[in-house]
Formats: structure tokens, sequence, C-alpha cells
């Protein structure tokens, strides 16, 4: 298949040598689509997270609700950094602000990606904390299914561009 001019995304420059299935690809690494599949997920189990804490130490050990109440507001301060950026990218609107605190952090440092990383990690060891702990047990209901959504959202979309992208190496 010939390759077509698509719309660049940012600035409305074309490109002419990409190929229609990229479509698919850039796509995949669009600030909506990783706010929605990794972010918004990331959100969800920090803020889990903390609210486990916070029953867990309240009232016998404040200092465990304490740490609680932190990553909780960590959680919103990062679900709200995450829908800035997923709504400017719907509205192409170019934005500096990274996905979360410390990846922002890290764009002080000039190392972003290496603070994104080390907040993937922190994000899949509060996973491994919630369930090696049983704290996931005390989860209400609906806290339960917010965790089952973003855990679905999250593993599903990883499962979707890798898929995607031995597909399209395969090809």
């Amino acid at each position: 298949m010939p390759p077509v001019q698509i719309q660049k995304q940012e600035c409305g420059e074309t490109c002419p040598g990409m190929h229609p299935a990229d479509r698919i690809q850039k796509f995949f690494i669009r600030p909506f689509f990783l706010t929605l599949t990794i972010g918004i997920p990331f959100c969800i189990f920090k803020g889990l997270f903390g609210l486990a804490a916070i029953k867990a130490g309240t009232p016998s050990n404040p200092i465990i609700a304490g740490f609680g109440w932190i990553v909780v507001l960590w959680a919103a301060t990062d679900l709200t950094m995450n829908a800035i950026r997923a709504a400017s990218d719907l509205l192409h609107i170019p934005t500096r602000l990274e996905y979360c605190t410390l990846a922002e952090l890290g764009r002080f440092l000039h190392r972003p990606m290496l603070f994104l990383a080390v907040d993937t990690l922190i994000s899949f060891s509060i996973i491994c904390l919630m369930l090696w702990s049983g704290w996931i047990m005390q989860l209400t209901q609906t806290e339960a299914y917010l965790w089952y959504s973003a855990t679905t959202l999250n593993l599903i979309s990883i499962s979707l561009v890798s898929l995607y992208n031995e597909a399209k190496r395969a090809a």
C-alpha cells in the first residue's frame, strides 16, 4: 500500500511517508491513550493503596494513616496532571506538563523519563504490596471494582500494543 499524507496531531504538518497502518501506532503513543491506559490506572492503584493505608493505620497507627493521606494526595495530584495531559491532547493544545509529579520533578532535572520509570516501578510495587499485604481484601466493593477496572484497562492495553507491534514486525 503506498504511503499517504496524514495530518500530524501536534502542529498540523503532514507526514508524507507515513503508512496508514502507522496511525494505529501513533494512537498508541498519544497522551490521551497513555493517560487512559497507564496514567489513570496507576493513579487508581496509588489512591486505593493510600486509602488502604489510612484504614490500616487509623487509629492504631497514625503514622501509617498519615502516610496513606500523603499517598492519596499524591494520587490526586497525578490524576489531575493526567487529566490535563489528556484534555490538552484531545484539544490539540501543546503542554509541557508531565504525566505525574515524579516525571515533573525529573523534567526540572532534565531526566523526566527516568523519573517516569521510577513512578512506574513504584506503581507496580504498590500493586504487589496490596496483594502480598492482604490489604486488597480490605477494599470495599466499589473500591474493588475500581481496582479491577484499572488492572483490566492497563493489562489489556499492554497486550494490544504488544500484539500490534508483533503483527507489524512480522508483516
